[in-house]
């Protein structure tokens, strides 16, 4: 055993190493880029400050050319990363963001949510609900100027459709928020469950793999069977409640997520839940492709999905 093999006590493959001092070295996600005009999608972004105290932030994402008085649908979206890695301002994502603006000509705001271990959850959960109120607050004028917000949708991919899940159960909760979620945009969720399911059951190396990452950002006594990471635990929320008009989940034929993602959708449509639901599935692809394969085929298919279920006409 070498040195540097000694100094490292913990390593979540391939996200980050905790060094035997306490030290974190994330191995990804790390990279960022500057917000501003984007000439291949037309689409401009800006950094805001949404809680000064804490630090929070968001990027803010708008067609560059918008016509007098139109109003265009508003997305909140939530990044994925495991909620130990990545942000609004990881190039990956600033790019897929850049696209999907420009695919459903949309006003986005994405949301630099902290992370984990340094924030121990909930504060990722936290720091997205201060985000949506400061959205229904109204203090940013693109939002003011350019949002209708009837046309209200949370989109997350990963950790971040975890979030939208749990956020919509809290907006159809609380007194306070007069912000009506039409629809949610869940990309390859991230959900997850103690006893192993499909494909789960023979990639016992992957499913450990996934155990380890929870367990290390939510330290529970109950695991992977946590309300967090698990919607059919003891203790979670009827899906009954879930606070929006309509959901659309994707899952991708490799990923070892997808059976959660499914098992999301077909308990979704046979509660009591009285929304419309509907469900994509990618062949041959795996975790959050669109993030690191943004421009094939099947990530501009994906996203074509999500405008069309985004800017769906009402009977």
């Amino acid at each position: 055993m070498d040195s540097t093999t000694k100094q490292v006590s913990l390593e979540l493959f391939p996200w980050l190493i905790v060094h035997s001092d306490g030290r974190l070295e994330r191995l990804a996600g790390t990279e960022v880029c500057p917000p501003g005009l984007d000439p291949e999608t037309g689409v401009v972004s800006k950094d805001i400050i949404i809680d000064h105290k804490t630090g929070l932030s968001a990027r803010i994402y708008r067609p560059d050319l918008i016509q007098p008085g139109q109003k265009l649908p508003l997305v909140l979206y939530f990044h994925g990363g495991a909620f130990l890695i990545a942000s609004a301002s990881f190039p990956s994502y600033h790019t897929s963001v850049n696209k999907l603006v420009d695919q459903a000509n949309i006003i986005a705001v994405s949301v630099n949510y902290r992370l984990a271990p340094e924030h121990p959850l909930p504060t990722a959960y936290e720091d997205s609900w201060n985000a949506l109120q400061a959205i229904q607050a109204g203090n940013e004028p693109w939002i003011n100027d350019y949002v209708d917000f009837h046309r209200f949708f949370l989109v997350g991919d990963s950790a971040g459709a975890n979030i939208s899940h749990h956020l919509a159960f809290r907006t159809k909760q609380s007194d306070h928020m007069t912000l009506k979620i039409k629809g949610i945009g869940m990309i390859h969720p991230y959900f997850w469950g103690t006893k192993p399911i499909g494909s789960e059951v023979t990639d016992e190396a992957r499913k450990q793999m996934v155990d380890g990452w929870w367990r290390f950002v939510c330290p529970s006594e109950k695991g992977s069977d946590d309300p967090w990471i698990n919607p059919f635990a003891d203790g979670s929320p009827d899906l009954e409640g879930l606070g929006c008009e309509r959901v659309m989940v994707t899952v991708a034929e490799k990923d070892i997520l997808r059976e959660r993602g499914k098992m999301y959708y077909e308990r979704l449509v046979k509660s009591e839940w009285r929304g419309e639901a509907e469900i994509m599935e990618t062949k041959g692809k795996d975790h959050v492709f669109h993030i690191f394969e943004p421009d094939c085929d099947e990530a501009m298919d994906m996203l074509r999905r999500l405008a069309l279920f985004i800017n769906k006409v009402e009977d």
